[in-house]
C-alpha cells in the first residue's frame, strides 16, 4: 500500500511537495494510517487533533493517545478541547453541526496562525460510497452522486482511492495502534446505519463493488465536468447580472432543449425544492412568485427575476469589538508586533485609523472604496464587475466598515486608506475565518 500511496501522491497531488501539512488525527485507523503513511513517504507533518468533549473519559484517553503518536514520530501536534454541546445550543445546529464547524474553524486558524500550507483528512473509498447513498436517499443531482472531492480548496484527501479494508491490512501489517471509537458503533445515525447493516450487506451480494464504485464516479465525474462547460456558455446567453438581481430571459431558455434541466442547473444553488413550481414560472402570470429560505424568484413580464430575500429589507449592520466577532461571519481581531504577508482573508490595517467598534454589514449600491495600491475611489459594482464576481458569490460578500468608511471587502480587497505607514505606531492584524 505504501508504494500506491506515493505514487497516487506524486500523480494527483505533486504539489504536496515541499509543503507545510497538517493533519487531522482523530486517533482512529484511518488518521493513524494516514499519519504513518505520509511521515513514511518523508512529508512535514503535524498533527491537529479535536477533543470534542462528547464521550468523557474515552475523549480524552483520545487526545492523550494523538499526542503520544505524534511524541513517538518526533512531529508537531495541536490539541484542542470544545465544550461541544454548549456550542450547538448557542447556536441552535446539531451535535455534528457544532462538532464540524469547530473543527474546521479551528483547523483553518491554525494554518494561518503556524503557516500550514494544506489540510489532510483520512477520508477514504468507503466513506465516499457511503456518502453516496446518503445523497441519494435525500434525493441529490449528479453533483451530489459525485461524493467527497480528493480536494477542496487547502483540504486534501490523498487516501480516497483506497478502502477501508487495505486502510486495516496496513495497520495490521505494521503493527500499528488505534483508538476505537465506541460512537461509530450506534446505528442513531445514517451513516452509521449504512456502514454497520446495509453495505455489508450489499458487499456480500457483489465482492466488485467498490471497484465498479470507482469507475461509476469517474463516469459521473466526467459527466459533471461537461454539464458545468455546456452550463457556461448557457449562463451567457440566458442570464444577465443587475447589482442586486440575476435575471433569466424566459425566450431565450425555451428555445434550448431540457428547458427544465437547465433551470435545476441555473437555481439549485438558492435553495428552491419544489422544481415543477420553478418549471411553471415560465408561463406563470407577471407576479407570480417563489421563495426559498433565502431567495425570492419573481416572473415579470420575460424574465425571471431572482433576488435575495435580505436583500429586500432593511441592510442590517453588525457592530464590531476590539476582539472581532463570530456571527454572522467569523472575524478575528487583534495586535501585532510586525506585518505579515496579507492574503485574501488576511489584512494588517494602522490601529490609530480605526474608530471601534467597527460595523459589518452587506454591500449596497452606491458604495465606494479605495482599492489598495490605488489613488481613486471605485464603486464596488465596478470592482465587482471588473473581478468577474457572479452575483451568486456578490451576495454573500461582507464589508468591514470605521466611520462609515470601508476598511476591507472582507475575503476580497482592503481600503487603501488604512494601510500601514512609517508613521503607524500600533498594528492591528484581521482574518476572516470562512466556513
Amino acid at each position: 500500500m505504501l508504494a500506491r500511496f506515493k505514487k497516487n501522491i506524486e500523480t494527483n497531488f505533486s504539489f504536496l511537495k515541499g509543503k507545510k501539512l497538517l493533519i487531522a488525527c482523530s486517533g482512529g485507523l484511518d488518521s493513524v494510517v494516514l499519519t504513518h503513511l505520509m511521515n513514511e513517504s518523508k512529508y512535514e507533518i503535524a498533527l491537529a487533533h479535536c477533543n470534542f468533549s462528547l464521550r468523557g473519559k474515552e475523549s480524552d484517553g483520545d487526545e492523550m493517545f494523538v499526542v503520544g503518536l505524534a511524541k513517538n514520530l518526533e512531529i508537531p501536534v495541536f490539541a484542542e478541547t470544545f465544550d461541544t454541546k454548549k456550542f450547538a445550543k448557542e447556536q441552535k445546529i446539531s451535535t455534528q453541526m457544532a462538532a464540524r464547524d469547530l473543527r474546521y474553524n479551528w483547523f483553518t486558524e491554525i494554518l494561518k496562525d503556524f503557516k500550514y500550507d494544506y489540510l489532510l483528512t483520512a477520508h477514504h473509498l468507503d466513506d465516499n460510497l457511503e456518502t453516496f447513498f446518503i445523497n441519494l436517499s435525500r434525493g441529490t443531482g449528479l453533483n451530489g452522486l459525485t461524493g467527497i472531492p480528493k480536494e477542496n480548496n487547502r483540504v486534501i484527501r490523498p487516501l480516497l482511492n483506497f478502502s477501508r479494508d487495505e486502510i486495516f491490512k496496513y495497520a495490521d501489517a505494521n503493527n500499528l495502534k488505534w483508538r476505537e471509537d465506541s460512537s461509530n458503533k450506534k446505528t442513531d445515525y445514517l451513516r452509521n446505519k449504512l456502514r454497520l447493516e446495509v453495505l455489508p450487506q450489499f458487499k456480500e451480494i457483489n465482492e466488485s463493488v467498490l471497484k465498479n464504485f470507482q469507475k461509476t464516479q469517474q463516469n459521473l465525474q466526467s459527466s459533471q465536468n461537461l454539464i458545468e462547460d455546456y452550463m457556461a456558455l448557457v449562463y451567457k446567453l440566458v442570464i444577465s447580472e443587475e447589482i442586486d438581481s440575476y435575471k433569466i430571459n424566459i425566450q431565450k431558455i425555451k428555445e434550448l432543449p431540457h428547458t427544465e434541466a437547465l433551470l435545476y442547473e441555473l437555481l439549485n444553488g438558492f435553495g428552491f425544492t419544489e422544481w415543477e413550481d420553478v418549471s411553471s414560472l415560465l408561463d406563470a402570470q407577471t407576479g407570480k412568485q417563489l421563495f426559498s429560505k433565502t431567495h425570492r424568484l419573481l416572473k415579470n413580464r420575460e424574465e425571471l427575476l431572482l433576488t435575495e430575500i435580505d436583500s429586500e429589507k432593511v441592510n442590517k449592520e453588525f457592530l464590531v469589538y476590539e476582539k472581532g466577532i463570530t456571527s454572522p461571519i467569523n472575524l478575528k481581531i487583534e495586535p501585532s508586533e510586525y506585518i505579515g504577508e496579507t492574503e485574501k482573508n488576511l489584512i494588517y490595517v494602522a490601529s490609530e485609523k480605526l474608530s471601534f467598534p467597527l460595523k459589518l454589514r452587506k454591500w449596497s449600491s452606491g458604495d465606494t472604496f479605495q482599492p489598495f495600491g490605488m489613488k481613486g475611489k471605485k464603486k464596488l459594482s465596478k470592482f465587482f464587475k471588473d473581478e468577474k464576481i457572479p452575483l451568486t458569490e456578490k451576495e454573500k460578500i461582507w464589508l468591514l466598515l470605521s466611520d462609515d468608511k470601508i476598511v476591507w471587502i472582507v475575503d476580497y480587497r482592503m481600503d487603501e486608506r488604512f494601510k500601514i505607514t512609517e508613521d503607524t505606531k500600533k498594528i492591528i492584524k484581521i482574518t476572516y475565518f470562512p466556513e
